[in-house]
């Protein structure tokens, strides 16, 4: 049974906003108030991820430029972590790196292999003001570091390199938003 509500049930989906908007790449500002405001943005966050079928959201993805994301992602054991870290910090980001196929909401569609560590630890505090620390291995590792990266005004694609830089850009202008995101 379970004792605690499922997160995002009492959400409002938002608007994903789409590569290319400036808020995807401006550095989020810190969390300074807590309260009901901010517990409704964590809620409109897992129910706008779910509905993209995402396994991670960053708050500038949604349009609000504060540093907030939640996630419910599995690592490489099947292991599902879900939650949500205000004001997070990557304190580590270490081990092997893997180049692994990466996707974002903010890209929709599309993937491209992207070098990322495969052990992080992020610290932050809850919605409520609690300290937290999350460790993640393989994928939920990957997901720690892009949603880190998101808050701070940086996008998987940012982080892509030579070939796989051109079909990306390639794949980009393809889709309908692809256009308005490479002029911006």
């Amino acid at each position: 049974m379970r004792q605690r509500p499922i997160p995002g049930t009492t959400g409002i989906v938002r608007t994903v906003s789409l590569l290319g908007d400036p808020v995807l790449h401006s550095a989020c500002a810190e969390v300074t108030e807590f309260g009901p405001v901010l517990d409704r943005l964590v809620e409109d966050m897992f129910a706008t991820m779910y509905a993209a079928q995402g396994v991670g959201l960053a708050a500038n993805q949604i349009g609000v430029g504060q540093r907030v994301f939640v996630y419910d992602c599995p690592d490489d054991e099947d292991v599902r972590h879900v939650g949500h870290v205000v004001n997070p910090r990557l304190f580590a980001a270490d081990g092997d790196e893997f180049l692994g196929p990466e996707g974002c909401l903010s890209l929709p569609g599309l993937e491209a292999g992207t070098a990322r560590f495969d052990h992080a630890v992020v610290e932050g505090v809850t919605s409520g003001g609690e300290p937290v620390r999350i460790e993640g291995t393989g994928f939920f590792a990957r997901c720690l570091q892009h949603e880190c990266d998101h808050l701070a005004g940086t996008v998987y694609a940012d982080r892509v390199t030579g070939l796989r830089a051109r079909r990306l850009r390639r794949a980009i202008r393809k889709t309908t938003w692809g256009a308005q995101a490479l002029r911006a």
